[in-house]
């Protein structure tokens, strides 16, 4: 390295051009970094620690953008909610506007499955663009006449089955097989094969999710129609 003369006629080492090598953060690139953490070691792995190690910075770093964990789950829900198409709530009738959205709900969690019951048991504290999200969805229900009162249970009891069924996307497609049981359990052994049989190459848990997603339907245009017949 060339050396250059101070003031004092000391040879020192001449400064290197340009900035120091550093991570520049940003919030969305540690929730970013929070969701693939999440993915590969689960809730319980989860630490600020483990984070900025990810990131190759002090965890002391970190609280230059967030304010802490639940800052930081707070963003992965936004990572989560941005994935989930609400545009059918615009021009589609409610109940094909719901059918839109939960496919597209069940597969944003089923792509991140330790995120589901993390997620399903926290506050929507700081995720601005989740709530977004549900105004989006709030709103149309209320303009397609749904009572208020009614909506947020609605919302939720349609959000209940998405995630129960976010997880059986991820389970083994054989977790009921019978296979040793046959005689002792005739009825749901021939039930399995049917299904078997039924559903063909296609994952079981899309068949299922179809018939609970139709079925859940149904009733709520009956419930639709009881309360706006009052």
């Amino acid at each position: 390295m060339p050396e250059r003369k101070s003031s004092a006629g000391i040879d020192r080492p001449a400064r290197r051009a340009g900035r120091p090598k550093t991570t520049v953060l940003t919030r969305e690139m540690i929730a970013d970094a929070a969701l693939r953490l999440l993915d590969t070691s689960g809730a319980d792995g989860f630490t600020m620690s483990r984070l900025a190690q990810a990131l190759r910075v002090r965890p002391s770093a970190l609280y230059n953008h967030v304010d802490g964990k639940e800052d930081v789950i707070a963003g992965v829900r936004e990572l989560i909610s941005d994935r989930i198409d609400v545009s059918a709530f615009a021009d589609q009738p409610w109940d094909e506007a719901v059918r839109q959205w939960a496919y597209s709900y069940r597969v944003a969690f089923a792509t991140h499955p330790p995120t589901i019951a993390l997620l399903a048991t926290l506050p929507l504290s700081g995720a601005r663009r989740t709530m977004r999200m549900y105004d989006t969805v709030v709103a149309a229900m209320v303009r397609a006449g749904w009572p208020e009162p009614e909506v947020l249970p609605t919302i939720v009891a349609v959000e209940s089955f998405i995630l129960g069924s976010a997880l059986d996307a991820v389970a083994p497609g054989d977790m009921f097989d019978p296979s040793g049981a046959e005689d002792e359990v005739p009825a749901f052994a021939s039930a399995y094969a049917a299904r078997i049989a039924a559903a063909g190459a296609a994952p079981p848990a899309d068949g299922a999710f179809a018939v609970g997603l139709n079925a859940l339907l149904a009733g709520l245009r009956v419930r639709f129609a009881e309360l706006t017949s009052r």
